[in-house]
């Protein structure tokens, strides 16, 4: 179990229920470096004009053209935030994306301010 979701659980995908793992291709971790869940994601001029993405990825662009935190990418695509970091991980890689790190204060934590715009985000998305 991760981000308190089991990696093995369904996801609904246009009316069929696909395991979480089928969504990233099996794999639980991005190839690139491991991004905190307070990450912002924008769209970039290369992820505005992709084609021939699949859906998750394709969502996860639409979500990106405001800055989105990966806590929503995940609530919004109904799947663990592990999950979602693989996908925008897979984005970033291609160009699609930008990931914006937050910043941090001397005890590695993120500040009040990300904290309260990440709950924010989670209770609109959950509205």
């Amino acid at each position: 179990m991760r981000d308190g979701t089991a990696d093995d659980q369904p996801v609904r995908r246009a009316g069929r229920v696909v395991p979480v793992y089928a969504v990233t291709g099996g794999r639980t971790r991005s190839a690139g470096k491991e991004l905190p869940v307070e990450a912002l994601v924008t769209v970039t001029h290369s992820g505005r004009h992709a084609a021939d993405l699949q859906l998750e990825y394709r969502t996860i662009l639409g979500l990106a053209a405001a800055p989105v935190s990966l806590v929503e990418i995940g609530a919004a695509l109904q799947v663990p935030v592990g999950v979602a970091r693989v996908l925008v991980g897979d984005l970033a890689d291609a160009g699609y994306v930008a990931v914006h790190l937050p910043q941090v204060g001397g005890d590695g934590a993120p500040g009040p301010e990300i904290l309260e715009r990440l709950l924010e985000g989670l209770r609109a998305r959950s509205a």
